[in-house]
């Protein structure tokens, strides 16, 4: 059976929309999937209030997480306002000892959204404190496997993808649990939708595939060390 894997986004609209594809293709291999987002992404609509938008990205969140066969958890950070801290880096690692994910997926740091940038970081700390014994929490360290950045329209400095994921069987279910956030229809002004869509269709061209994904490996897994390929 696939270990789990954990998709950590800043907000949960990166975490599907990004992340989510990859999450569906684990599960449906028979892996366990979990999204945490850092926060609700709450200040991103125009006309909503904060408080009734906040609502509406968990219900959809977890709606759309569970036409996937993942699971959901949030973190409480206000949107915009997400810390680099050691403190919400422990408050991840928490969640990572929680779920023991063998695979994490979340924000490259090429980005000009400081939440993202922030999530990055975040989450690298975070995977240190995790597997840590000598950091003293509520539950036993655990280490994670693999690492890994998704490509994020918002995330595209220096981005160099080495990873292509097929992700054909899953992609109907991927694009219409998508469909349940408001800014996928395009109500927050950018054609979310059409991107991604078409970036699946795009990834899929050049890995070989009918859809695909591409990630970005952490640096320190690309190095192999083999007497033979």
């Amino acid at each position: 059976m696939p270990s789990p894997i954990m998709a950590i986004a800043a907000h949960p609209g990166d975490a599907l929309f990004t992340m989510g594809a990859t999450v569906a293709q684990h599960v449906a291999k028979g892996g366990r999937g979990v999204f945490l987002s850092l926060s609700l992404g709450e200040r991103g609509h125009k006309t909503i209030p904060p408080r009734e938008y906040g609502a509406m990205q968990r219900a959809a969140t977890e709606k759309a997480a569970k036409m996937l066969g993942a699971e959901t958890a949030f973190l409480t950070y206000p949107d915009g306002e997400i810390p680099m801290s050691d403190d919400a880096s422990l408050a991840v690692a928490d969640r990572i000892r929680e779920f023991k994910p063998a695979i994490l997926v979340t924000h490259w740091n090429g980005s000009w959204h400081k939440d993202h940038q922030n999530c990055h970081g975040v989450v690298r700390d975070a995977v240190f404190f995790a597997g840590l014994d000598a950091v003293s929490r509520a539950l036993p360290a655990h280490s994670v496997s693999r690492l890994y950045y998704a490509e994020n329209w918002e995330d595209m400095a220096n981005f160099q993808p080495d990873t292509y994921l097929d992700i054909s069987k899953v992609c109907d279910r991927w694009l219409e649990a998508c469909a349940e956030f408001p800014m996928w229809r395009g109500e927050t002004g950018f054609r979310y939708n059409d991107y991604y869509r078409s970036l699946a269709v795009m990834r899929g061209c050049l890995s070989g595939f009918p859809h695909a994904v591409a990630l970005m490996s952490s640096a320190d897994q690309r190095e192999r060390r083999v007497q033979s390929l």
